[in-house]
């Protein structure tokens, strides 16, 4: 069951740091050169956070 909670998590992480980023990048006033990279960092902080609450929740 635990494999459906991370993969729901991933799906939505995926969408909320491109929102993340897109809103980042609007009050910045332009894109940023290293687009990836950065994404990659926002979507890595928030996996783990929420990888390691998913962990938490599910132990038994």
């Amino acid at each position: 069951m635990q494999f459906l909670y991370y993969t729901a998590a991933g799906i939505i992480l995926y969408f909320v740091s491109d929102t993340i980023l897109d809103r980042i990048e609007a009050s910045r006033g332009k894109r940023f050169e290293n687009r990836t990279i950065i994404f990659f960092v926002i979507i890595l902080v928030l996996a783990i956070g929420s990888f390691k609450v998913i962990e938490i929740l599910t132990a038994q």
